[in-house]
């Protein structure tokens, strides 16, 4: 009974620990995005974070014209509708990513200004919901998943994205028939930016075995992603108590890479338990919170949210300081 009171205390922290740094509102960076080639570049993450249940299928338009978003939050917004479609369909399905420019004019159901916008479609075959859940559904802490599984702000950061960019979201959803969640982001005028994947990431003189700390599954997911494809065996742990579990079991780890905020015992503190012994322990510290409050300015981090060439210069720069 008391172990339960003191993990729902930890994970109550938690939240309004997330929800103090979403009201914060991290500066976006608006730019004409090419939506067609980030949806199309997130494809290969989007079907393994779903499972090999879930079919995952583009219908991108050819003649896509360029959003004004902020490219990194539209990425984490897609994945979160995305796992929150996977988590619809416990018994498989399919999900579908559908992008296309649609003109709105006044009276749009949306209450969207008249324009030319982007329109992001993602849809699931799962179980739906009704009138009532679905009017609730873009609520702060308002969750369908049951106690524990889900903190539900997802839904509702993907709103205030939306909302900040000048666009809206919209929700359709049926009892047995599924679900469809529509991103509505304004059609910019600009060129596209080019695309950050096609940038030379650098290579890294040191590949190893990389221990992955992150409470949250969906970020783990992709950022065990993004070490694999930089040449690291990953070996990942949902808290900081689970990570000293593998070491204390004699796991031998090449670099340390674990999120900060975690109920029980945070990343930074992690750090420092392992560093006691291991002095030159290679480790990187990541964080979605713009004041960054309780790291120590020793310890390297990275703000969430990133690209992998951004992963890649974090690691790269800690190697090479441990290196000298």
């Amino acid at each position: 009974m008391i172990d339960g009171a003191l993990q729902a205390a930890e994970r109550a922290k938690t939240l309004v620990q997330r929800l103090l740094a979403f009201a914060r509102r991290q500066p976006l960076k608006p730019e004409a995005v090419d939506v067609g080639s980030l949806i199309e570049g997130m494809a290969d993450l989007i079907a393994s974070t779903s499972g090999p249940r879930v079919h995952v299928e583009l219908d991108v338009a050819r003649d896509l014209a360029p959003a004004q978003a902020d490219a990194n939050q539209v990425e984490m917004a897609l994945l979160n509708l995305s796992v929150n479609a996977r988590d619809a369909m416990p018994e498989g399905g399919s999900l579908t990513i559908a992008a296309a420019v649609e003109q709105v004019s006044k009276g749009h159901r949306a209450d969207l200004a008249p324009g030319q916008y982007v329109r992001i479609a993602v849809s699931d075959t799962g179980r739906g919901m009704d009138e009532t859940t679905m009017a609730r559904a873009a609520e702060p802490f308002f969750s369908t998943k049951g106690i524990g599984k889900g903190t539900g702000l997802g839904l509702s950061m993907v709103h205030g994205l939306a909302a900040q960019l000048g666009g809206a979201i919209a929700i359709g959803s049926k009892l047995g028939l599924g679900t469809t969640v529509e991103l509505w982001l304004p059609a910019s005028q600009e060129n596209s930016v080019v695309p950050e994947a096609v940038l030379v990431e650098p290579n890294l003189e040191k590949f190893g075995t990389v221990l992955l700390v992150d409470d949250e599954d969906l970020v783990r997911a992709s950022t065990s992603d993004m070490l694999a494809e930089q040449g690291y065996v990953v070996i990942e742990a949902s808290s900081a108590e689970e990570a000293l579990l593998l070491i204390n079991d004699g796991l031998a780890l090449d670099l340390l890479v674990t999120d900060h905020l975690m109920p029980g015992m945070s990343g930074t503190e992690l750090i420092r338990h392992l560093r006691a012994e291991q002095p030159d322990l290679s480790a990187l510290v990541i964080s979605g919170y713009a004041d960054l409050e309780g790291i120590a300015p020793d310890v390297p981090r990275l703000v969430k949210p990133f690209r992998r060439a951004d992963m890649a210069m974090a690691i790269a720069e800690v190697t090479f300081s441990n290196n000298k």
